[in-house]
């Protein structure tokens, strides 16, 4: 009777042993799906402010072709870059006569 109590109790032992090993991963199943809901909330409010973010530049478009914008930005670029560079020239060419005059007066 000894051995059959010791063996059964063994074998409690090791169903006790599962029973917690189960118990634990039910838990950390539970904290898993309790951060992945949380996750989840956070993805959709960043998926509904791009979305708002999307809309808006849609109606600051007005219906324009983003490509379209973007030439249109590339060439005023190009065009404030030439102006940029046209008043540096008109900058310098007033220092050279301002210089002249300078000279022209001493």
């Amino acid at each position: 009777m000894t051995e059959t109590t010791t063996m059964m109790q063994t074998d409690l032992d090791l169903l006790a042993e599962r029973v917690e090993k189960a118990a634990a991963l039910v838990q950390r199943l539970k904290d898993d799906r309790q951060r992945l809901e949380r996750e989840l909330e956070e993805s959709q409010s960043r998926l509904l402010e791009t979305e708002r973010r999307l809309q808006e530049t849609e109606r600051k478009l007005q219906g324009q072709d983003l490509g379209t914008v973007m030439g249109e930005l590339q060439t005023l670029r190009t065009s404030q870059r030439q102006w940029d560079g046209e008043r540096r020239e008109v900058a310098s060419r007033i220092e050279t006569l301002v210089k002249k005059l300078e000279r022209l007066e001493s």
